[in-house]
C-alpha cells in the first residue's frame, strides 16, 4: 500500500514523513551512477602498472579490466527484477552494501586471483545498484514530464562517469598508486549508504511479481560466457577454442533464455518490452555512445603514452577539456530536447560525434601533428555529440515505462552499456589499424544518425 505526498510516492510506514525533495535525492542518485561507471574504467590507465607489480600477461590484465564489466552485464537483468520485485531502495541498500564491501576489500587484495574475486564481487554489487537507482529515479519523479527531464541529465552521467575513471585514475595513480583508485567509489558509496533514508523514497515492493529464476540464469550465464569469449579475442584468434567455446556456449545459452521467456508466467524480460522501435533504436545509441566512447579512451592512451611517449599524468591530463565539453553538452541537452525533442537531438549527437571520431582517424593519431590542431578539435566534437546523443538515447529508452518496470528499464539500459564496448571494440581488433577502427566507429555513428532521423 502506498500513499501519495507532494507528488511522490511514499510507502505506508513513511506516511508520516513528508516525501524527500527530488533535487538531493537525484544528485545523491546520479552520484552513485557516475562510481558505478568510474570503476569500470578506473584500471585502464594503470593497467601497465598493475601488471608490472603482479607479474600478469595480457590476457591476464584483460580480463582482470574486463571482470567487473562481466558480472556488471550478465546480472543487470536480474537486478532489475529484484529491484522491481523488493522496492526500489531496499535493493539499492542491498547492492550498495556489496559494492562498498569488494571495494574496500580490492586495494587490500596480495595476489591476482584475490584482485579478480573482488572485481567480480564489485560487478555484482553494481549490477543490482545500477538499476536499482532508476527505479528509485522513477520514485522521485512520478509525473512523466518531469521524469524524462531527469533522464536528459541522467544519460550524459553515465559518459561523465567513463571520461571520470580514465582521468582520475591516472592521476591518483601517477601521484600515489593504483591501489587509491578504489577509495573514490568506496567515499561515493558510503554516502549513499548514509544519505540514502533521509534523501529517497521508500519504494513499495511489487507485489505478487516472481523472479523468473530460469531466466535469471540463463541470461546471466549466456551474457557473462558470451562478453568473456569476445574480451578474449584480444589475446587469441577468433577461431581458438579459447574464444570460440564461452561465446558459442552464451550463444545457444541466450537462445534457451528467449525461448523460456516467451513460455515463463512473469518473464524476467517481457518480448514486448523491446518490440517497439523507438526504444530498440534507443538502446543501439547508447550502446554506440558507450562504445565509441570506451574505444577511443583506450586507443589514445595508448597512442600517447607508447608512440609519444607521454606520462600517465600528461595523458590523463589531455582528457580534460573533453569531459569539460561533456558537463557543458549535459547541462544543454535538456533545453534542446525540450525545444526540438528527444529524437531529432539524438540523430543531431550521433552526427556530431561521427564527424569527432572521423577528425580523431584523420589527424589525431599522427604523431607530427600538434596536440591542438590534432586531437583537441576531434576530442571536442566527440565529447559534444556523445552527450548530446546519450542524453536523447536516454530519454527514448525509458519513454512510457510503467513504474512496476522502471528496475527493468534500468537493467536494459545498463546492459546496452555495458555490453556495447565490448563487443564493438572485439571487432575493431579485427581491422589491424587504429585510424581505421576509429573511422569505422565514426561510419557506425553516422549511419544510425542519418537511419535515426529517418525513422519515426
Amino acid at each position: 500500500m502506498t500513499v501519495t505526498h507532494s507528488g511522490n510516492a511514499v510507502a505506508a510506514g513513511d506516511a508520516t514523513r513528508p516525501a524527500p525533495a527530488p533535487g538531493p535525492g537525484f544528485v545523491l542518485l546520479g552520484a552513485v551512477q557516475m562510481a558505478l561507471i568510474f570503476t569500470l574504467t578506473s584500471l585502464v590507465v594503470p593497467l601497465p602498472s598493475i601488471g608490472r607489480e603482479l607479474s600478469l600477461a595480457r590476457d591476464e590484465l584483460i580480463l582482470l579490466s574486463a571482470a567487473y564489466g562481466l558480472t556488471f552485464a550478465g546480472l543487470l537483468l536480474f537486478g532489475g527484477r529484484l529491484a522491481d520485485r523488493y522496492g526500489g531502495r531496499r535493493a539499492l541498500t542491498a547492492g550498495l552494501f556489496v559494492f562498498t564491501a569488494a571495494s574496500l576489500a580490492a586495494p587490500f587484495t596480495q595476489g591476482p586471483a584475490a584482485l579478480l574475486t573482488a572485481r567480480f564481487a564489485q560487478g555484482a554489487g553494481a549490477a543490482l545498484t545500477a538499476p536499482a537507482a532508476m527505479a528509485v529515479l522513477r520514485a522521485l519523479f512520478p509525473r512523466p514530464a518531469a521524469y524524462g527531464r531527469a533522464m536528459t541529465t541522467w544519460g550524459g552521467l553515465s559518459v561523465l562517469g567513463a571520461t571520470a575513471g580514465n582521468l582520475l585514475s591516472g592521476a591518483i595513480s601517477a601521484l600515489t598508486d593504483w591501489r587509491s583508485t578504489f577509495a573514490v567509489p568506496v567515499v561515493v558509496a558510503v554516502a549513499a549508504l548514509a544519505l540514502a533514508p533521509r534523501l529517497l523514497p521508500a519504494t513499495p515492493p511489487g507485489e505478487g511479481r516472481s523472479l523468473d529464476i530460469p531466466g535469471a540464469l540463463l541470461a546471466t550465464a549466456g551474457i557473462t560466457l558470451s562478453g568473456y569469449g569476445l574480451v578474449l579475442t584480444d589475446a587469441h584468434p577468433w577461431r581458438s577454442p579459447a574464444v570460440l567455446v564461452p561465446m558459442l556456449t552464451g550463444a545457444v545459452l541466450l537462445v534457451a533464455f528467449a525461448v523460456v521467456e516467451r513460455r515463463a508466467r512473469d518473464p524476467l524480460l517481457p518480448p514486448g518490452f523491446l518490440r517497439g522501435r523507438r526504444r530498440a533504436r534507443a538502446l543501439a545509441v547508447i550502446a554506440l555512445t558507450a562504445a565509441g566512447t570506451a574505444t577511443t579512451f583506450v586507443l589514445l592512451s595508448l597512442h600517447l603514452q607508447q608512440d609519444r611517449n607521454w606520462s600517465v599524468l600528461r595523458t590523463s591530463a589531455a582528457f580534460v577539456p573533453y569531459a569539460a565539453t561533456l558537463l557543458l553538452a549535459g547541462r544543454t541537452a535538456g533545453p534542446l530536447i525540450a525545444r526540438r525533442g528527444a529524437r531529432a537531438v539524438t540523430g543531431f549527437g550521433l552526427a556530431i560525434a561521427a564527424a569527432g571520431l572521423g577528425t580523431l582517424a584523420l589527424l589525431g593519431l599522427a604523431p607530427h601533428h600538434p596536440y591542438a590542431y590534432g586531437l583537441l578539435p576531434g576530442l571536442l566534437l566527440l565529447a559534444a555529440g556523445s552527450a548530446l546523443g546519450f542524453a536523447g538515447g536516454a530519454v527514448l529508452a525509458t519513454e512510457g515505462v510503467e513504474p512496476h518496470q522502471a528496475g527493468l528499464a534500468g537493467g536494459v539500459m545498463n546492459t546496452a552499456m555495458e555490453l556495447g564496448p565490448t563487443v564493438v571494440f572485439a571487432a575493431l581488433l579485427t581491422l589491424g589499424s587504429d585510424a581505421i577502427s576509429l573511422a569505422a566507429t565514426a561510419v557506425a555513428f553516422a549511419v544510425l544518425a542519418v537511419f535515426h532521423g529517418r525513422s519515426n
